[in-house]
């Protein structure tokens, strides 16, 4: 993506946002961080024609419109891909019958004329189209993924059965890891074992997994794992919550067939400093690679770990996210003495831009 507009969305009034191969998004509590996040759930929702769905039993349109259908009637959104060679647009207005209305939705291909899909007035009508230019789109749209790693008790997704066959890309909340580890340990074992060397990194008790079906013929499986120094037989409910999280996260960054983009909500959750250096160094070589990286964060650690221009700082004025990436020549003459990091928990950063003049 080269870059989004958002008008309309939850804290989102306005938006327009230039996105580079790192994107490490930083704001207090409530300033629009997970809204940001959200709206690429909102997008995969709507690019399945599952929207309508999605906004019922998520509270309605007042919870989706900035400051609810009283004060905004149209959520609308713009995302260029390619270098500026497709721009896709979709507009939603507040329904009657319906949660939403579609009320427009067009690609502009350079070259070519607007792509219009308008047979459809519920959902969006890209995905069943079988134009060559909604064709390119589609490509960007279908692989819209946002992971969450929060959960991690025993009821968490990393403590369930996976199905032995849903092991291509690992799932938003990290549900079939144990089987996506289980196909990289048979058909990649070379990023297999990358994996487990970079999780050995930060655990050095870790020696391996232990992959089998849970029986003989079974079709499912589950997350097991052994120490270095004993013969037991360990399950995902046995590691710290800091560690099971690393293990997706080493196992979502580090395959050969990553997705064209990655965007992930406070992938620093429970990691020890040393884990989110690492954490940091998997982002970077993942977008090395070309796949784009949104990441969400609260950590002071990790935005250390990158450059000025990687940052974009969010607060909420008058009710609204204002979002703004930093630039290293504003922030020369701090950065010769503190880290972007000390900037920020001094509360000297807003909306990318210094407040006091140095003394």
């Amino acid at each position: 993506m080269d870059y989004i507009e958002i008008e309309g969305y939850k804290s989102i009034k306005k938006l327009h946002l230039d996105l580079k191969p790192i994107n490490i998004l930083i704001g207090a509590n409530g300033a629009g961080k997970s809204n940001f996040i959200s709206f690429f759930e909102f997008l995969k929702k709507a690019y399945d024609q599952q929207i309508q769905r999605f906004v019922a039993i998520n509270g309605g349109v007042d919870k989706f419109l900035h400051n609810g259908r009283k004060e905004t009637d149209q959520l609308s959104c713009i995302i260029s891909f390619d270098k500026g060679n497709y721009i896709y647009e979709f507009f939603f207005e507040d329904g009657t019958s319906l949660p939403f209305f579609l009320s427009g939705e067009v690609i502009l291909a350079k070259g070519e004329y607007p792509t219009f899909f308008g047979s459809i007035d519920e959902e969006l009508g890209i995905k069943q189209s079988t134009d060559s230019v909604a064709n390119e789109v589609k490509e960007y749209l279908k692989g819209l993924k946002a992971y969450h790693f929060h959960e991690t008790g025993s009821k968490s997704p990393f403590n369930t059965d996976a199905r032995i066959n849903d092991n291509r890309v690992l799932s938003s909340h990290g549900e079939n890891l144990a089987a996506v580890l289980y196909r990289l340990q048979q058909y990649a074992p070379i990023i297999y074992q990358r994996i487990v060397k970079t999780i050995q990194s930060i655990a050095p008790y870790f020696l391996d997994f232990d992959l089998e079906p849970n029986a003989e013929g079974s079709e499912y499986i589950r997350l097991a794992w052994r120490s270095k120094y004993n013969e037991i037989l360990y399950g995902a409910t046995d590691l710290s919550d800091g560690t099971l999280r690393f293990i997706a996260l080493a196992t979502l960054f580090l395959p050969s067939n990553l997705p064209s983009v990655i965007i992930i909500d406070e992938p620093e959750l429970g990691l020890h400093p040393v884990a989110i250096s690492k954490l940091a160094g998997l982002i970077r070589s993942a977008a090395g690679r070309g796949t784009q990286v949104i990441a969400a964060t609260q950590s002071v650690e990790l935005i250390n770990c990158f450059e000025p221009e990687d940052i974009i700082t969010i607060d909420n004025i008058d009710g609204a996210s204002h979002f703004e990436r930093l630039d290293s020549q504003k922030l020369q003459a701090w950065l010769e003495d503190y880290t972007v990091g000390d900037l920020w928990k001094q509360n000297i950063l807003n909306k990318g831009f210094i407040q006091p003049e140095k003394s």
